[in-house]
């Protein structure tokens, strides 16, 4: 089999199974590049921004039903009017800062000492929300009120740091404001949307001229995987954090992050 389309496909699996899970899609694919070599030139690089289109589908075909409703009731009927809003506001502040700030994050932020070390910092503070005694108050992840989106919008740009984890930020910050584990992870999945669209199109518009007909059947293989995987993931990530919670993500970061350090301080 072709190297390229095995990296695809490997890619692809990593992309689709951390994409929502609290463990950052971008940290492991970065590890995952570095330590096998997987990233280095400019179209491997977008390549993992490229296949966040195939797990957002994924969510788009599970909530496809109240995606619809809030598509075609927005302009006639309050409650999806207000859901919208609501995640549309929860995804300004990463529009703004990342536009503003994306070069400088990845020039200087991108690289695996930063990844593992706030693949370990994020561990701590997922074993920390797990301890904690709280009292939600929102149970439904169309209905937040508009101050704790915000909130929430603005904890989602600390995902810009590769090894944070979006999914990890917003799930974290939306349960402090009050929200349920269910609906955390709901409004992340819904705000992951516009999010990860938005940087699809700018990083496939910023990489249009060094795209060929090979790249695009390479990104299509590593779109397919990562949709069918995220499918899978978020159905059983769902079920497991409402009951549960999120130790064994916890630790996983831990393990992974000081795994990396090792290898890094090695010389890998």
């Amino acid at each position: 089999m072709d190297s390229d389309v095995v990296r695809a496909v490997l890619l692809g699996i990593v992309e689709g199974v951390t994409e929502f899970l609290p463990v950052s899609s971008t940290g492991h694919l970065l590890l995952v590049e570095r330590f096998f070599n997987l990233g280095e030139d400019n179209f491997w690089k977008s390549f993992a921004i490229l296949i966040q289109l195939g797990a957002i589908l994924a969510i788009v075909c599970l909530y496809f039903a109240k995606l619809w409703r809030a598509a075609i009731g927005m302009f006639t009927d309050e409650t999806q009017r207000r859901f919208v809003l609501s995640v549309l506001v929860a995804f300004l502040p990463a529009a703004v800062i990342g536009a503003a700030l994306g070069g400088i994050i990845k020039s200087y932020l991108f690289n695996p000492w930063v990844v593992c070390f706030t693949l370990i910092v994020g561990g701590g503070i997922l074993l920390w929300i797990d301890q904690l005694d709280l009292k939600p108050r929102e149970h439904d992840a169309a209905a937040f009120p508009l101050p704790m989106c915000v909130g929430i919008g603005f904890a989602q740009c600390l995902a810009m740091i590769p090894g944070v984890s979006r999914s990890g930020a917003t799930i974290v910050s939306a349960m402090l404001f009050g929200a349920d584990k269910h609906a955390a992870a709901e409004f992340s999945f819904f705000l992951a949307i516009p999010t990860m669209v938005g940087a699809f199109a700018y990083d496939a518009f910023k990489s249009r001229h060094e795209m060929s007909f090979d790249h695009i059947t390479i990104i299509a293989i590593g779109f397919v995987v990562s949709f069918v995987v995220a499918i899978v993931v978020v159905k059983a990530f769902l079920s497991y954090v409402t009951r549960h919670g999120f130790a064994p993500f916890a630790w996983w970061r831990v393990i992974v992050g000081t795994a990396g350090l090792i290898a890094l301080a090695l010389g890998y």
